[in-house]
């Protein structure tokens, strides 16, 4: 799965968030691609964000970066790690969550 954006390393770490547990990338829903953060996509895209609506809760949309293991956005949004590999995530992405979904 490939991640685009300004990144740190393979597990979807940015420039801009970079802790062990910035381990998430968000497909966005305007250009079908993951990003680790929002700042990413702004740096790399010319369009505005769009957030996926909450009729399209099942859709997978948040990658693992350790496992690569593909979550819907009521997974990831339910749990604060990954269902595959039991990776922790960074629970103050909460803070973000308007950004990508309507929650």
């Amino acid at each position: 799965m490939k991640v685009y954006g300004l990144l740190v390393d393979d597990k979807t770490r940015c420039i801009h968030y970079h802790t062990d547990k910035d381990i998430v990338a968000l497909k966005f829903k305007c250009c079908n691609k993951y990003y680790p953060c929002f700042e990413c996509h702004a740096a790399c895209e010319l369009h505005e964000p769009e957030v996926w609506s909450k009729n399209e809760s099942d859709e997978l949309a948040v990658l693992c970066g350790i496992c690569k293991k593909e979550h819907t956005i009521t997974e990831y949004i339910g749990t604060n790690h990954c269902l595959q590999c039991g990776s922790r995530f960074n629970e103050r992405c909460e803070d973000h969550y308007h950004l990508y979904f309507d929650v």
